[in-house]
């Protein structure tokens, strides 16, 4: 008998993130051998007990892990209920349910990446750290490197100091008076590279995430998503690992 965390082993099993499956667990919607459990922390088997969400029966999924081309004007969801495009619309052929890593907002387009696996995607999203993300950034007007040195060494914004990021100049446009940025940052504030722009007076156009991690976009296109391969899964796992490792010894430190 192997008994487990209830979120965990929904989160295996493919039903959402550890922390979505929480709230799950918090609304009354799963049950273990015919009882609620509202209580987090309450422990299972997978092998012999029967476990429901919203009465239905989980069941262990094949992992699966998708790179997409998100297109501008599509919610990272699986479902929207005032009937916007999402990106699930763009996953066809995979029947096993799959759900976003994070977050791209409705107006930014790029890499993201979607997943049963809950615990890489717990690792992942998890608060106390983000793996690194690079975007291009286009902005009104051309940034002069002192402003692009306040982003470099970290900014004030209303929810805290950000992290310092890593920036330089992609391309520079004097015609129509903006500049693409490269930026790298290493946190995962809502908005974030738009409103470090905003803080500095240069406002994002167009804003595309092209690297996550071990992961680049590269040539993919647009509105299509592909299957990371067995050295990428292993690669990102070894990663969200070792990040977690590291917040862990600094916490006990």
């Amino acid at each position: 008998m192997t008994m487990e965390r209830l979120q965990k082993i929904l989160a295996q099993a493919g039903v959402a993130s550890r922390r979505k499956c929480e709230e799950l667990i918090l609304a009354g919607k799963v049950e273990v051998n015919g009882e609620v459990v509202t209580t987090l922390g309450t422990k299972a088997d997978p092998d012999a007990d029967e476990i429901t969400v919203s009465g239905r029966a989980i069941k262990a999924q094949k992992k699966l892990y998708l790179m997409f081309n998100k297109p501008k004007g599509v919610i990272t969801s699986a479902t929207d209920p005032e009937g916007r495009k999402v990106v699930t619309d763009y996953i066809k052929g995979i029947k096993e349910r799959v759900y976003p890593v994070g977050r791209l907002d409705y107006d930014s387009e790029g890499l993201l990446l979607l997943t049963n696996d809950g615990d890489l995607a717990q690792k992942m999203t998890h608060p106390s750290h983000h793996v690194p993300k690079t975007y291009l950034a286009t902005v009104e007007g051309i940034p002069h490197g002192d402003s692009l040195e306040k982003l470099r060494r970290g900014i004030q914004l209303e929810d805290g100091m950000t992290a310092p990021a890593d920036l330089d100049y992609y391309d520079v446009d004097q015609e129509k008076k903006q500049a693409t940025i490269r930026i790298t940052i290493y946190e995962g504030k809502n908005r974030q590279v738009r409103r470090m722009f905003d803080a500095i007076s240069h406002p994002v156009k167009r804003l595309k995430r092209i690297s996550m991690g071990n992961l680049y976009l590269q040539n993919l296109k647009r509105g299509l998503f592909r299957h990371l391969t067995a050295n990428e899964v292993n690669e990102l796992k070894q990663l969200a690992d070792k990040k977690n490792l590291m917040d862990k010894k600094n916490d006990e430190s």
